[in-house]
């Protein structure tokens, strides 16, 4: 809005008439101010950030309580998400509460602290190498003491699968197109950058990248109709906004820039793609862990974003969703041959701190046991 005043009396004069009705115009105008400001302050009104999320098509929303969440994985053949949470592992079915998984002699834990990402094989073979990394298997980092990669059977049967050099393995997720050879994928905090290893069925440690920018959190494998990035690892870097593609030879290229606030425990944090079949029955959870202290405490929940949201939002299989650490603000980047396009989808609980990987799966029941 622009504001005039208008002169009488000659130029650089005001005449006395004029003055009080300056005088006049001038109160007025303060206490239309004041009114402004107290309907910008009182429960009626709503700021613009309250106002920009109400236009968003989605909302991440709380689930589940889950003390010590950090990551999901799945489903499981019988419709379950397994659940890293407090140095341990549970089953949840999406209409039912956390079971304890893997426990007792032989079961899984891990120190409470950090993060021991986790991720399940899709039903591929590993082709001509005479193994395979086992059906509803959970593979979880092993940042602590000796790195490497801990391997849970169906059974929740638990045992070292492989180790990683004197590193901090900060994500995980396999290659289900084939570009990397079905292997399984790690990636390694090191000297400012990112070290990719690739790890075969047999727990074989091979280096894919030495020198890729600094990424962390929950990666993923792009499908092969995601334009010139089909197949390559896909990573999101909280502190600058960017998601990177990891070629099988260790080329690195920029594939979007996230126009969402970045910086450490802010940034993009979590990907996925969206799976073949999806619809509205279907739902995307990721972990919302409690931090205290963090500008983003954390819930200790399970977030949830409805598919019918989904839906309405314009998402379809095969694109990229990117979720932020800070607040679970999403995104979601689609790619051709030649360009890529980013969109603000959806928001989460401002308290938000989303850690791992974002998790898509229809609603249904588990399958009861025989």
């Amino acid at each position: 809005m622009v504001y005039r005043a208008a002169w009488a009396g000659g130029p650089g004069r005001w005449t006395s008439r004029s003055r009080r009705r300056a005088g006049a115009c001038f109160v007025l105008f303060l206490l239309l101010i004041g009114l402004g400001l107290w309907l910008a302050g009182c429960g009626g009104g709503q700021s613009a950030a309250s106002r920009a999320r109400g236009t968003l098509p989605a909302h991440w929303v709380r689930f589940r309580h889950v003390p010590g969440v950090v990551d999901l994985t799945g489903p499981r053949g019988d419709g379950r998400l397994t659940v890293a949470a407090a140095g341990r592992l549970f089953l949840l079915s999406t209409s039912g509460r956390p079971v304890p998984f893997a426990r007792g002699s032989g079961g899984y834990t891990t120190a409470v602290g950090p993060e021991p990402y986790i991720a399940m094989p899709a039903a591929k073979p590993a082709t001509g190498l005479g193994c395979s990394f086992g059906t509803d298997a959970t593979y979880a980092l092993e940042p602590n003491g000796s790195p490497g990669v801990i391997s849970i059977d169906q059974q929740g049967r638990a045992r070292r699968f492989a180790s990683l050099p004197a590193v901090r393995p900060d994500g995980i997720a396999f290659d289900d197109v084939g570009r990397f050879g079905y292997r399984l994928l790690v990636t390694a905090a090191a000297q400012g950058g990112t070290t990719v290893f690739g790890v075969d069925c047999a727990g074989r440690v091979t280096t894919i990248a030495s020198h890729a920018p600094k990424v962390e959190g929950g990666i993923a494998i792009a499908p092969s109709s995601f334009g010139a990035f089909g197949g390559d690892l896909v990573a999101p870097d909280e502190t600058t906004g960017r998601v990177w593609a990891i070629g099988p030879d260790g080329t690195t290229r920029l594939i979007a820039r996230s126009p969402l606030p970045a910086g450490g425990d802010i940034g993009a944090e979590s990907a996925a793609f969206v799976p073949a079949g999806f619809s509205r029955n279907w739902a995307a959870y990721v972990a919302d862990r409690r931090t205290p202290g963090n500008r983003h405490p954390g819930t200790n929940s399970i977030l949830r974003l409805p598919g019918a949201e989904l839906t309405r939002a314009g998402i379809h299989a095969g694109e990229l969703v990117v979720t932020s650490e800070g607040g679970a603000q999403t995104i979601v980047i689609n790619c051709s041959a030649t360009t890529c396009t980013v969109r603000h989808i959806a928001d989460g609980p401002a308290a938000a701190h989303v850690e791992g990987h974002i998790v898509f799966t229809p609603h249904r029941q588990p399958a009861v046991p025989r």
